[in-house]
């Protein structure tokens, strides 16, 4: 393994190191993020080439599947290397047909970081983000949520928590029942409306994981992206990602694919240094 951190390391905790490039697993599944990879060979050589990258940060959820993506991450790594660390979600399941469902009833919530850890093969998990749905939670249910998975947290099945989809009056009601390490929100080059909690994240030391970094379902599209890219000599992905690292010292990335060579072309957009004329132009995508 190389031992090159791409991205550099954002340390959260004396037990928590996140290489600010990270990988996404959510596309090693099935078309729709529901059922078996086209490819099972082909996603456990990514798994592995990401570690050999350097990287030490894969995000999952047990709901990528459901359950496929994170026994594939077993299979692929498990004994896990020292300085990996996984980050997962609970707060939702999927339904037969591939929908994705709300499922926060204290209870399910225990069930389902019971079912990460025997999926991931492990006895504590490093993060568990709490998925909230996006239009939000009130103030009482999110607190009876996020305070069972502080309870897990002292029972020691956890040892890191963190909010997705969040509000910044969420992560309020979360930081008074336990610290947040994580946020993970739609954002990138062209979805902007989340600036003033990546920058409240960055003076508290919180890392910002955005989805959808490359747009997701809708892979973004924009000519001034695509003309600074062409200037630079590197892909649109690639300045979208090198954006991003640069927009924030606690933004920590996790873009996803089944790909190993478009994984290695997202690995290498940590070294994409943007001159200051280049942000400038990128900043009127979603001004």
């Amino acid at each position: 393994m190389t031992h090159l951190v791409p991205g550099g390391t954002l340390t959260l905790a004396d037990d928590l190191a996140l290489s600010r490039m990270g990988y996404g697993a959510m596309q090693l599944a099935g078309p729709g993020v529901f059922g078996p990879p086209r490819d099972r060979d082909q996603a456990l050589l990514v798994l592995r080439e990401a570690v050999e990258l350097g990287l030490t940060h894969i995000d999952t959820s047990d709901f990528y599947g459901p359950v496929v993506v994170n026994e594939l991450i077993r299979e692929a790594l498990h004994p896990y290397p020292g300085d990996l660390r996984i980050v997962t979600k609970v707060g939702a399941r999927r339904g037969p047909d591939g929908s994705w469902r709300p499922s926060l009833a204290p209870a399910d919530l225990e069930a389902q970081v019971h079912e990460n850890l025997e999926h991931l093969a492990l006895d504590t998990l490093d993060v568990v983000n709490l998925r909230l749905p996006e239009a939000g939670q009130g103030e009482q249910a999110l607190a009876e949520q996020f305070g069972t998975l502080a309870e897990l947290q002292k029972d020691g099945l956890i040892r890191h928590l963190g909010l997705s989809a969040a509000s910044a009056a969420e992560l309020d009601q979360a930081q008074a029942i336990a610290p947040v390490v994580t946020v993970q929100n739609l954002y990138n080059v062209a979805a902007r409306h989340d600036d003033a909690l990546v920058d409240r994240c960055a003076a508290e030391r919180i890392a910002y994981a955005p989805f959808f970094p490359l747009g997701g379902f809708t892979p973004l599209q924009s000519r001034v992206l695509a003309d600074v890219a062409a200037r630079l000599g590197a892909s649109a992905h690639q300045v979208a990602l090198a954006w991003l690292l640069q927009r924030s010292p606690t933004i920590v990335l996790i873009p996803g694919t089944s790909s190993v060579a478009h994984l290695r072309e997202n690995v290498a957009a940590a070294d994409l240094v943007l001159p200051a004329d280049a942000v400038a132009e990128l900043d009127t995508i979603g001004g």
